[in-house]
C-alpha cells in the first residue's frame, strides 16, 4: 500500500483508528491486529486479532518501524490490535525533551 500524508486509516480486526503523518518511500504492508488497515468510511472484514499481534496502541502516541524508514503515524483511536510492517510491531516514538527554563 502508498502511504500519503494525512491519510485516515483503520484496523479491519478492532477500533484501532490512524492518520499517517509521514509516509515511508515506497510502498508498506501496515496492518493492525494481523489484518491490512484500510481508509476509513472502506468496509471492513471482522475478523480475529492475530496472536502475538494483540498487545494494543495508545491514544495520541506516534510509531515508527525501523523496517520501514521515514514512516509515522498517529493513533487517533486506540484499539486491541498492535500496529506493525507485516508482523514486525511498529515502536513508540520517544518525546522530544523540552529546553531547560531557568
Amino acid at each position: 500500500m502508498t502511504l500519503k500524508p494525512g491519510a485516515r486509516l483503520r484496523s479491519q480486526v478492532c477500533d484501532t483508528e490512524i492518520i499517517v503523518v509521514s509516509p515511508p518511500a515506497g510502498d508498506v504492508d501496515l496492518t493492525c491486529g494481523g489484518a491490512p488497515v484500510v481508509p476509513i468510511g472502506e468496509d471492513v472484514s471482522v475478523g480475529t486479532i492475530a496472536t502475538g499481534l494483540d498487545g494494543g496502541n495508545q491514544l495520541g502516541k506516534r510509531y515508527t518501524s525501523v523496517d520501514a524508514p521515514g514512516l509515522e503515524v498517529l493513533v487517533t483511536k486506540a484499539g486491541a490490535g498492535t500496529l506493525a510492517i507485516g508482523t514486525s510491531p511498529l515502536v513508540l516514538k520517544d518525546a522530544k525533551p523540552l529546553p531547560a527554563s531557568d
